[in-house]
């Protein structure tokens, strides 16, 4: 690995989601999005539901993304350790899926007024379906 390059590497419950060399990585901390470039200094943090994105090496490179559901993020001598809950690329999300989990999301939130309903769990599943989409969109807040 060259030393101006950090090596990202995403990890589930599943298994490695992605692993490779990139110029920047950019992620959603549970505290506000942070950026790590070659040389950052080394931390550990919680992710929140939010986006991952990472700058391949070269020029016109694309961007990937993936939507990420909570977890850890460590960063140590560039390596970025990125350990989900959940992670799924772009190019892997449902669509339609995401929309229909959205759509239950805002009915139960709607109808927050009966005992039973879990107001904490449906707007979580409510900012998991609109990163979905988001990422699936490539568009930003």
């Amino acid at each position: 690995m060259s030393d101006d390059r950090l090596k990202l590497k995403i990890l589930t419950a599943g298994g490695v989601i992605e692993e490779g060399e990139y110029d920047k990585v950019v992620a959603p901390g549970y505290v506000g999005q942070f950026g790590v470039l070659p040389g950052h200094i080394a931390f550990i943090t919680p992710l929140d539901v939010g986006e991952v994105k990472a700058t391949p090496p070269g020029e016109g490179a694309s961007e990937i993304t993936f939507a990420v559901h909570g977890g850890f993020c460590e960063v140590q001598e560039n390596n970025v350790l990125v350990l989900a809950t959940a992670a799924e690329p772009k190019g892997e999300i449902d669509a339609e899926r995401a929309k229909l989990a959205e759509q239950r999301a805002r009915e139960r939130l709607a109808d927050r007024k009966k005992d039973d309903i879990d107001t904490a769990r449906a707007e979580t599943a409510l900012k998991r379906a609109l990163i979905r989409l988001q990422v699936h969109t490539g568009e930003t807040d």
